[in-house]
């Protein structure tokens, strides 16, 4: 049998993974995704602050600062386009003591050589308007105007759909466990369950980045997970923050955050611990105790709020101080690794970098006439929802079925993740697609009912879907 041969072949299918299968799908390209999860975005890409960044506070003349900068306009405009909620709600930096505040002309002045000169002080009496609910003891701020909050779950998903309906093949539960030399200069990737033959590989696979690398005879970076805690509290809580509440940052991390999200809830955090257990991604008691007393020193009307979830992310961390992207010509290999929490927001702009490197290297790149694009399902707790749209109804009931009450979640919008050019597969892949089972009950009302609802649609088990059996 004839082997199909790609052109490029992109290990990783989380945000910066599935934007560059996006932006090389524009082009005649054969091109393949491929992820050892079930789903697209299912890593680092679903747990993080779901914040797009302007790069204000990033290391001035470094690759991760440019490509965050281009990022952030170039994902504000798509997700216009492509149904992504993003809202603009701006982000105030407030010192606690005179040593921040001290700090603060240092930030401003890094923002401005960052080509970001909006950024402003803040006197105390001003910041206590413009956040009422703020613990007492501020000294001063800065704001940051042009932050904005995003939806971390459908800015993978909205590439991958425009990737796949564009020809890209996407290849799910697909771990990538060998290299090999093909034919004609091909690298023959093995996986669990099969081989795939490509001209140029992109390895995007972000945990596990420095493995990946080591495959292609490379050792230029260790990835070491950095696990971040996260509280979501009730959307009851919603109205005590207005701004993204940010610290000022220290040499491990931006430090802990307090923010509104798109969905209408607050989220607080993350910590910021250094792990060996690349799955490490279960909460600790002592994590959560520290969020819930920084959390208190912000925004002390939290602590009588009710929390809606918590959830874990790991960060893929390296021993250096900037990205990882690295372009080996000769190997037709690219690596795209140490992608932190910027990556959400400077996603576009690496996939942007990473086509120029590859026409750079000699790839023949002609664009793809017509290219299709998608609208995503916007999930925006600004935006208006299927349940409340009567035309909507008109066209089809299923659209004032509610199935998950705590987020207002349709049967028909169930039903349209599961009909998708990428479709939900799991619970945990509804969760991302519709926010089913994402309220204040955690399913504990709907999931029976939206777990019966995905075993109809796709002839998986219930018992499977919870996980009770091998499935």
């Amino acid at each position: 049998m004839n082997r199909p041969v790609f052109d490029v072949a992109v290990i990783g299918a989380g945000v910066v993974g599935a934007a560059i299968a996006r932006e090389l799908s524009r082009y005649r390209l054969e091109v393949a995704l491929l992820d050892a999860a079930d789903d697209i975005g299912t890593g680092t890409s679903k747990a993080n602050t779901a914040i797009l960044h302007t790069g204000f506070d990033a290391k001035p003349g470094t690759l991760e600062a440019k490509l965050v900068r281009r990022g952030h306009g170039l994902l504000l405009s798509y997700g216009a386009e492509a149904g992504i909620p993003i809202e603009r709600t701006g982000a105030l930096l407030v010192a606690w003591d005179e040593t921040q505040a001290a700090a603060l002309p240092t930030i401003a002045a890094t923002a401005a050589r960052n080509g970001y000169p909006a950024v402003r002080p803040v006197a105390t009496e001003e910041l206590y308007r413009l956040e009422p609910h703020l613990a007492p003891g501020a000294r001063a701020a800065l704001a940051i105007p042009d932050e904005y909050i995003i939806c971390p779950f459908t800015t993978p998903l909205a590439f991958a759909t425009e990737a796949v309906l564009n020809g890209v093949e996407l290849r799910l539960a697909c771990a990538v466990t060998g290299v090999a030399a093909g034919p004609d200069g091909t690298h023959r990737l093995e996986t669990a369950s099969s081989t795939l033959d490509a001209r140029w590989v992109v390895n995007a696979a972000g945990l596990h980045a420095d493995a990946v690398d080591r495959l292609f005879g490379h050792a230029a970076f260790t990835v070491t997970p950095r696990r971040g805690e996260l509280i979501v509290y009730d959307k009851l809580a919603r109205p005590l923050v207005r701004h993204v509440l940010l610290p000022v940052p220290t040499a491990l991390s931006k430090g802990v955050l307090v923010a509104p999200t798109v969905f209408g809830n607050v989220v607080l955090g993350p910590t910021a611990e250094d792990v060996d257990d690349r799955t490490a991604m279960a909460s600790t008691a002592a994590g959560l105790a520290r969020l819930v007393e920084q959390g208190g020193r912000i925004v002390p009307a939290l602590a009588r709020e009710e929390v809606t979830a918590v959830y874990v992310g790991l960060r893929a961390a390296t021993e250096h101080g900037d990205y990882q992207i690295r372009f080996h010509p000769p190997e037709r290999y690219l690596c795209v690794g140490g992608i932190r929490s910027t990556g959400l927001t400077a996603s576009m702009a690496i996939a942007e970098h990473v086509v120029d490197g590859l026409r750079d290297a000699g790839v023949r790149l002609v664009a793809r006439e017509p290219w299709t694009r998608a609208c995503m399902p916007n999930l925006g707790e600004a935006f208006e929802r299927p349940y409340r749209s009567a035309e909507r109804i008109a066209e089809n009931s299923d659209y004032g079925r509610i199935v998950c009450h705590c987020e207002r979640v349709t049967r028909g919008e169930i039903l349209d993740a599961v009909r998708a050019t990428v479709p939900a597969r799991s619970l945990d892949g509804l969760r991302r697609r519709t926010r089913a089972l994402l309220g204040r009950c955690q399913g504990f009302y709907c999931g029976a009912r939206v777990a019966a609802l995905l075993s109809e649609a796709t002839g998986r088990s219930v018992a499977s879907l919870l996980g009770l059996e091998d499935g």
